[in-house]
């Protein structure tokens, strides 16, 4: 691999001849059964608005077709893989593949084309042995890259997911707490649940509200849009926004609210190595008299596949308050740092995402976990500074 310069003067990477050190990167895969796949390179762009949001745009590079379709260059390599998986494979069956190549997408003070590696495993129903060894395949990688003390942070979307199904949360309180959670504000977002989303806005007006008569309730609401000369928001009338008003009021009013923010914040208190973690985990269960077995076992046996691939599990930290994007991710999820490096990016990162080939157009859900490592944070094939934003 070798460094060249564009017209500006800036360095580029030559991406046509791997390295030694790639080629064994490449061999660690194959061994562990592993197929190179290079997905094409413009991909349509709607794959990942959908589960990046449109705030990802402004980092993709975004072209247009000749038929008018909005293509960008590959941001990163799972959904390329996945789709890859659908046109090879779309009734389904084990698939292992990896791959090594350029991605592009936007980074501050850098240049936005950079190498990833990595590997994507999908319709294995091991899956905790999968999980570990994916994740086992990740550190032996960053191991042939020279990091051999990596800092490694585990997390768990199927014991949050659970956690919440098992409070009896409804299904918009349980999305907005979700996402709540993976924006690292999850007990804020049931404290706004409680008061209709609103925080503070509204609290007045619901305590005003709160055990009433119901006709009194609705009356009072209206009379109170009236005053300020509001007929209509959003197309619904004085008497529809009462009764929404009525209905946060009840879902503000019901006991088991406090409860359940208080149980979501002891278990996103939760940390420590995986073993000492699922212990504190029963025990909340046990406490608040909530099924979490099947999500703790699921965890467990996975921390003892991990033992068995010999990786030092009393080294790894669990972090309840660790999550990623739930429209990607359902299950495990790991992070890889480099202590030695002040930014603490990740140098390599994965999880479970069980969902996903459904939601690009499998018939129905397909087991899936994945790893990418960042090859410019490991030393491998820089150009410049690395670092992903």
């Amino acid at each position: 691999m070798t460094e060249r310069h564009n017209r500006l003067g800036a360095p580029t990477l030559d991406v046509t001849m791997p390295t030694p050190t790639t080629d064994e990167l490449l061999a660690l895969f194959a061994r562990a059964g592993y197929r190179r796949v290079e997905p094409p390179i413009l991909q349509p762009v709607d794959a990942f608005l959908d589960l990046s949001g449109e705030d990802i745009r402004r980092r993709l590079f975004v072209t247009t077709s000749g038929d008018g379709d909005e293509l960008c260059l590959r941001p990163e390599y799972t959904i390329p893989v996945c789709r890859h998986v659908l046109a090879e494979a779309p009734a389904g069956g084990k698939v292992a593949h990896s791959y090594l190549g350029p991605v592009f997408r936007l980074r501050a003070g850098e240049s936005g084309e950079f190498l990833q590696a990595g590997i994507e495993s999908f319709g294995r129903t091991d899956r905790e042995a999968a999980d570990a060894e994916v994740i086992g395949l990740a550190l032996e990688a960053c191991a042939e890259l020279g990091l051999a003390e990596p800092h490694i942070v585990l997390g768990d979307m199927a014991l949050i997911t659970g956690l919440i199904d098992a409070l009896g949360l409804d299904a918009p309180t349980k999305r907005r707490v979700l996402r709540g959670v993976t924006a690292g504000r999850g007990i804020a977002a049931l404290e706004a649940d409680a008061n209709g989303g609103n925080g503070a806005d509204y609290a007045g007006l619901l305590t005003a509200i709160e055990g009433q008569d119901p006709k009194a309730a609705r009356a009072f609401v209206e009379d109170v849009l009236n005053i300020a000369g509001i007929s209509t928001v959003g197309g619904r009338t004085a008497g529809e926004i009462a009764d929404r008003f009525l209905a946060r009021a009840a879902r503000r009013a019901d006991a088991p609210a406090g409860e359940a923010k208080a149980i979501l914040e002891r278990y996103l208190a939760v940390r420590g190595d995986p073993d000492a973690a699922a212990i504190q985990i029963r025990k909340l269960a046990a406490d608040a008299s909530l099924d979490l077995g099947r999500a703790v076992d699921a965890f467990e046996a996975r921390t003892g596949f991990m033992a068995a691939r010999g990786m030092g599990v009393e080294r790894i930290a669990f972090s309840a308050e660790f999550a990623r994007n739930l429209d990607y991710y359902t299950g495990f999820i790991f992070e890889v740092t480099d202590p030695r490096r002040p930014e603490w990016r990740p140098v390599a990162a994965g999880g479970r995402y069980d969902g996903l080939l459904e939601h690009l157009g499998a018939p129905s859900a397909v087991p899936a976990v994945g790893g990418a490592l960042w090859l410019d944070r490991l030393g491998a094939g820089a150009a410049g500074k690395g670092g992903l934003a």
